[in-house]
């Protein structure tokens, strides 16, 4: 069974936190709340006082002039409150977008800048899924508490109003209301709580559900799910999901069933001992008509306030636990130094050692080593090569030099210093690096390969796209450099093949022109000719720069300095082409199977 969660901060905490953020993004909407709730109450009052006060005018005589003057006042004053209310209500929307946008901005930043640990950890995914949820829409809590701290405020007036109307009549009618009002408002809160305990099952589900969903329109998958019949295979684990998610729901429901009939038995029961009481009133004291009406309504309406702060509490209890969600993602832990850490002040490839120090690596949650007390120094302007079977660890070899992993044992050190003392976007600017995972995006080829929008040097694009083999291919295209790629946003959006994107990777790795550069299966996606193309210019594009080079091609690793075979994540032989083949080792091994492919005339 699942441990309960309890949340970070309360709902004065997180009421204040929203305060803050509106004070700095959008001041009008705090005092909108105000103007509203004002507008409400004084509406209500006035819907409260208007038969009683006309009563009484009647009874006692006054004068035409007097009676119609106080049917006037009361209907200028619903007529006032009422339009005033309803523009503010027209109104308030703007700026609560404006402060749930500037919410948004923060997470969205927090994703993007966040310790590249924290995006393979399940407690951040699933937080930040609780996060996006509670930012989603209009009714979603970091937009709806401006509403529910105006109704909050509408009924606290509502209920100082008509509490003063009531002070005269017996205290226990009073705290009859109170007790079966709190009796309601208990098992609500329980529901909900329950729910916010459970909050990460949901999550779990919704992911499910938009994972299948997106695979099902993924236009990558279109042919597969074709060819080989796939459609009835994600229906039925969406089928299987969905229903999964019903009787989660279900249970959700059944909780939310037994608070809302606890809650309608407590209203039956204080508005039937409420009405007895006045009826009492009414036949042994004989008070006056107008009275009656304005005790009567002021007992109706004392209720549907009492009832509506409790309630207003308890949304305002499940608004904070959301906001508490979305607080704890923007505070969550990061194991990487970032503004506080030292920079790193080595502008060239000359400068550059990289050394790995008894580095051991394990991805949390298993149970082995990935990598096993790696010893490596990388010299200033080396190129090396790393290669080995899948699952040898290359690739997480590759993210603890780039900073993106730390180790779980070891050091990894720049010049001496271990990196986890640097700034670590400080440290990432060093770095040029193409992953076998593509980040193509869908704006032009100039802006995919700068990554930016403003000041692109279009003579440093083509010379990285040269560089990188592609420089023909696009200046074939009608709109060159600013022809779009991919089609989710732009319908006229060019879809380069593997090979080419992968080209494109390249050449944004070569224009930031970073002293370290690393390629991690770089030519994967090329065929020979095309990758042999890639060999030739390898020399051009890592001059002045240390690189590291992972393939699975051994052929691939002629144009390095030094080869690093990884074999169960331990550097298994090491030295150049020639000296490894010479050793008659692993790697000779695997070269002489990969080789034997492209000699002309071998029987197979």
């Amino acid at each position: 069974m699942e441990a309960k969660t309890k949340p970070k901060y309360g709902i004065a905490q997180n009421v204040g936190w929203m305060v803050r953020i509106a004070w700095r993004v959008r001041r009008r909407v705090l005092l909108i709340c105000i103007l509203t709730a004002l507008m409400e109450i004084l509406y209500n009052a006035a819907q409260l006082y208007i038969a009683p006060e006309i009563l009484k005018a009647v009874e006692t005589h006054v004068p035409l002039g007097s009676l119609l003057t106080t049917i006037l006042f009361f209907t200028a004053a619903l007529f006032v409150t009422q339009g005033v209310k309803g523009y503010l209500d027209t109104y308030a929307m703007y700026p609560r977008v404006d402060v749930r946008s500037a919410i948004i901005g923060m997470l969205a930043d927090k994703c993007n800048t966040t310790s590249f640990s924290n995006t393979l950890d399940a407690d951040f995914v699933r937080l930040r899924e609780k996060a996006a949820s509670a930012t989603s829409s209009n009714q979603e809590a970091t937009e709806y508490i401006w509403q529910g701290l105006t109704n909050l405020l509408k009924n606290i007036g509502g209920f100082l109003v008509c509490l003063s109307i009531l002070s005269g009549l017996h205290p226990a009618l009073t705290a009859i209301v109170f007790a079966t009002c709190l009796v309601g408002f208990l098992a609500s809160r329980y529901a909900s709580s329950w729910e916010y305990e459970h909050w990460k099952e949901e999550s779990t589900y919704y992911a499910k559900k938009r994972y299948i969903r997106d695979k099902s329109q993924s236009v990558v998958l279109a042919k597969d799910i074709r060819i080989f019949g796939l459609q009835t295979w994600l229906n039925d684990l969406l089928d299987d999901v969905h229903n999964a998610y019903l009787d989660w729901r279900l249970g959700v429901e059944k909780k939310r069933l037994v608070a809302s009939v606890t809650e309608a038995a407590m209203t039956m029961a204080r508005n039937g001992i409420a009405y007895l009481y006045l009826i009492h009133l009414a036949l042994q004291e004989g008070i006056s008509v107008s009275s009656f009406v304005l005790y009567f309504g002021a007992v109706t309406t004392f209720s549907s306030w009492v009832m509506g702060i409790l309630n207003d509490m308890a949304r305002m209890h499940k608004d904070s636990l959301d906001i508490s969600s979305v607080r704890e993602f923007l505070e969550y832990p990061e194991p990487f130094r970032f503004e506080e850490g030292e920079e790193v002040a080595f502008p060239c490839a000359d400068a550059w050692e990289l050394k790995l120090e008894h580095v051991s690596y394990r991805y949390p949650g298993a149970e082995n080593d990935t990598l096993h007390d790696i010893n490596l120094v990388i010299h200033p302007g080396e190129k090396l090569a790393i290669v080995g079977l899948n699952g040898a660890g290359k690739t997480t070899l590759v993210r603890l030099l780039c900073g993106l992993f730390d180790p779980t044992e070891g050091r990894v050190l720049l010049n001496g210093a271990d990196i986890r003392t640097f700034n670590r976007s400080a440290y990432y600017a060093q770095i040029s690096a193409v992953f076998q995972e593509y980040s193509l995006l869908d704006v032009t080829v100039a802006e995919n390969v700068a990554m930016t929008t403003e000041n692109i040097d279009m003579d440093r694009v083509w010379d990285s796209l040269e560089k990188a083999g592609l420089k023909k291919a696009i200046q074939e295209l009608p709109k060159g450099l600013d022809t779009h790629t991919g089609r989710d946003v732009f319908l006229d959006g060019v879809l380069f093949s593997g090979g080419q994107t992968q080209r494109l990777m390249l050449a944004r790795a070569l224009y930031k022109d970073a002293p370290l550069l690393m390629l991690d299966e770089p030519t994967a996606a090329l065929d020979p000719i095309a990758e042999n193309d890639i060999y030739q210019k390898y020399n051009d594009m890592t001059r002045e720069k240390t690189s590291v080079f992972i393939s699975h091609r051994l052929a691939s690793t002629r144009f390095c300095d030094r080869i690093l075979f990884l074999a169960d994540g331990r550097i298994a032989e090491e030295g150049t082409h020639e000296s490894l083949l010479a050793l008659g080792g692993e790697y000779a091994k695997l070269f002489e199977v990969q080789s034997r492919y492209y000699q002309e005339g071998r029987e197979f």
